[in-house]
């Protein structure tokens, strides 16, 4: 590797280790923990690669960047930041960042990266400034320093502005919605609608037509296009067909596994394929456990921002949140947290509060199919034992039996009832209780009744 490399960072020890690195791979480096010193270095033609810190005492290492490409079009710039959220990646690409990395960064990979960098010509800065994004940083709960949401953020940031049609996909409450919502608010059809499309919507003669009209070239995403039946998913068939040159940005949700229903044929395959020119794969809470802790934190700042008392997680709460298995994913963190900001007396959030909110919270991950053949008892072992086995040796929170038995109750009556019509003696019969109990269990589990002629 070879060449002059300017290092803008803050803190002293990765200035000596990225000095050191660099230097021992052959190239001569500048540090400094100032932006006014690295851009002086900038404008006197110093420097074949720019690395460069976000926050910096004197100011925005991002906000660089445009004033860098017009002093010296072609400096490639690496942006590192121990800002992990989606909207620090999104900015690094839109204000033409060579590559973007989180803090801790990896430093063989930071090398290779700059090697590249050293090689390859950055792309000048289109004429013409964007306008800001309508969203703050805040309103994005999509933070992670994980690798797997790392990546997922620079796959974001490399897609948001072509036309490929997206889908994303992911366990419900992962953010998947707050991912297509990221992608049109940050792209350049930001200043176009952004509409959610239901199958009501595509009822009728005039219901596709509708839809792309209220789009008027900005983006149109099926919430959950897994849910959409036959009928609805020839329409937008038809509707994609339809689409000409400057017509809207297509997304779609799915939590379900399409392959999967494509097998069943309850899927079109050419459905399929129209929607996935990209497939984003939002992990599970389960899959990125150290990102709970930063998670809960920016929860708890949300919270004091929207008027709630200062709150904090002492560190034996902590750690049951870090090791509980979150069926619900950061929908059911986020609902958890303002509950104990709202509930608990002390700044101090303990762990018994924590375990007494967590008892009234699912205790397993929502059931999938199981194998052909496989007996009921036999699924729910094997759900069980996963439950156990995701809080990492330590037991789960007290009153696991009651939570279980109401997990399979509540579905169990909610399937009678709908079988029944609604009728609750008939139901009761049906499942072998006295109808009073009925009655008491309808309204413990808050399960809505509606009545119906049955046609059976």
């Amino acid at each position: 590797m070879d060449g002059t490399i300017l290092v803008a960072d803050d803190d002293r020890t990765i200035r000596t280790v990225l000095t050191q690195a660099l230097t021992r791979a052959g190239c001569k480096v500048h540090a400094t923990s100032s932006l006014v010193t690295l851009m002086r270095w900038v404008d006197e033609g110093k420097g074949d690669l720019v690395i460069s810190d976000v926050v910096m005492p004197d100011g925005n290492g991002l906000d660089q960047l445009p004033k860098i490409a017009e002093a010296r079009p072609g400096l490639p710039v690496i942006v590192i930041s121990a800002q992990n959220t989606i909207m620090t990646a999104i900015q690094a690409a839109e204000k033409e960042a060579y590559d973007y990395l989180p803090k801790p960064f990896d430093l063989p990979d930071l090398m290779k990266r700059a090697a590249r960098a050293l090689e390859v010509k950055r792309r000048p800065v289109q004429p013409g400034a964007k306008p800001e994004p309508a969203a703050e940083a805040g309103d994005l709960p999509l933070v992670g320093r994980t690798p797997a949401m790392q990546q997922l953020y620079r796959l974001v940031a490399r897609v948001m502005n072509t036309p490929l049609p997206v889908l994303i996909t992911g366990e419900s409450g992962t953010g998947k919605s707050l991912i297509a919502r990221a992608i049109h608010d940050f792209s350049d059809r930001r200043a176009m609608p952004f509409v959610t499309v239901s199958a009501a919507d595509l009822a009728g003669a005039d219901g596709p037509s509708g839809v792309v009209g209220r789009a008027r070239g900005g983006s149109i995403l099926f919430d959950e296009v897994g849910d959409l039946g036959a009928e609805a998913q020839a329409r937008v068939v038809r509707m994609l067909d339809a689409l000409g040159d400057g017509g809207p940005r297509v997304m779609a949700t799915s939590q379900g596994d399409l392959n999967a229903l494509i097998e069943e044929g309850s899927f079109r395959q050419d459905l399929f394929y129209r929607l996935s020119g990209v497939t984003l794969s939002v992990p599970s809470l389960r899959e990125r456990v150290d990102d709970i802790p930063l998670l809960a934190d920016h929860f708890l700042a949300r919270a004091e921002r929207d008027g709630f008392p200062l709150r904090r997680f002492s560190r034996p709460a902590l750690d049951l949140v870090r090791a509980y298995s979150w069926p619900g994913n950061v929908r059911q963190l986020e609902h958890t947290v303002r509950r104990l900001v709202a509930t608990a007396p002390e700044e101090e959030i303990t762990r018994p509060e924590i375990e007494a909110v967590l008892g009234s919270q699912p205790a397993m991950e929502p059931l999938k199919g199981g194998q052909p053949g496989e007996k009921l008892s036999a699924s729910v072992a094997k759900h069980l034992k996963r439950y156990f086995d995701l809080h990492g040796g330590a037991l789960p929170p007290p009153g696991l039996y009651q939570r279980i038995l109401k997990e399979i109750e509540m579905p169990l009556i909610e399937i009678a009832l709908d079988a029944t019509g609604g009728n609750q003696a008939k139901c009761a019969d049906l499942l072998g209780i006295n109808r009073n109990t009925l009655r008491k269990k309808i309204t413990d589990l808050d399960i809505q009744v509606t009545r119906r002629r049955k046609l059976m």
